[in-house]
């Protein structure tokens, strides 16, 4: 069985403009309304309701060195999220975690670490590998989750409760970057695989899920940002860009993979640029059909 999280949380977001607030936080209840909720409870999911995070507050003037914006509310968002996981989890059940931007990855990381044996298959249209020893631009946790995810960052965000690293960097695959993509060379040194999106067209769906699998482990969480899809498929998300996924080869990405996740999050869908509701009506029909096994392997076990 599934259980779906809403986690609304725009918190490792930039503004799209100073003293404005990113829309990420309303993908839960677009989705809800395009038809999301209503799509995996005809296939038995429940609904675990929603992990509120705090104010979203702009803080670049304000903030101190050394530290992401939003992060005390960060924190405390992840921890929270981290103990409703658990719970769904412990239920036996696969948590499905809408976000959100994808910090919500710290939550899922911090379960994972405390559940034990678990990889990450990332998939992302960016490597999410900006950190203090690659940049001094660090501030959005949405565009380092991955870095944090697997001990790279201030420890503020990447080792919570003396937890970090979440995830082994030796059980961890990333699926989806573009070829310009700035951290690309630092990731392929560190994780255990890495695939461009453009491999995924040439190479299959299939073939790609089973080698990122195959290096995470028999359980995994699944983590889904939706720029990885092509921007003429989706763009509304804060950083389209060209050289994605079709709706067809992430569909096929998500049945291969979704069987052996232990759960998985989705995120960065901003229903902000999407006004008349096409795009999310998309997701729900790439989500519910390729996710529709998750946890199937993991908890029939």
């Amino acid at each position: 069985m599934i259980t779906l999280l809403s986690a609304p949380s725009n918190l490792g977001l930039r503004p799209p403009e100073p003293g404005s607030v990113p829309g990420a936080a309303k993908a839960p209840e677009a989705l809800r309304e395009a038809g999301l909720f209503h799509r995996f409870a005809a296939i038995g999911a429940q609904d675990g309701g929603v992990v509120l995070p705090g104010r979203y507050v702009d803080d670049d003037a304000s903030r101190a060195a050394g530290h992401v914006r939003n992060e005390t509310a960060m924190v405390d968002h992840s921890r929270r999220l981290s103990a409703r996981i658990s719970a769904a989890l412990h239920a036996g059940t696969a948590p499905l975690v809408i976000g959100g931007d994808c910090a919500v990855l710290l939550g899922a990381g911090l379960s994972a670490v405390r559940r034990g044996d678990t990889g990450l298959v990332h998939i992302d249209g960016h490597t999410d590998f900006r950190h203090p020893g690659n940049s001094e631009e660090c501030a959005s946790v949405a565009g380092e989750a991955l870095a944090a995810a697997v001990g790279r960052h201030w420890s503020a965000v990447a080792d919570i409760d003396g937890q970090g690293p979440y995830f082994s960097a030796d059980r961890t695959a990333h699926i989806g970057h573009r070829t310009d993509d700035e951290e690309q060379e630092e990731v392929r040194g560190i994780l255990a695989r890495v695939t461009p999106a453009a491999d995924v067209a040439s190479r299959g769906a299939a073939l790609v899920a089973a080698e990122s699998a195959a290096v995470a482990g028999p359980n995994y969480w699944l983590q889904v940002d939706v720029d990885v899809l092509d921007p003429t498929v989706m763009p509304a998300v804060d950083s389209p860009d060209p050289g994605g996924l079709s709706a067809d080869d992430l569909t096929a990405l998500l049945r291969a993979l979704a069987p052996n996740a232990i759960g998985a999050s989705v995120t960065v869908f901003d229903p902000d640029l999407d006004p008349d509701g096409r795009y999310a009506r998309l997701l729900v029909d790439i989500l519910a059909e390729g996710l529709g096994g998750l946890g199937s392997a993991v908890h029939a076990a």
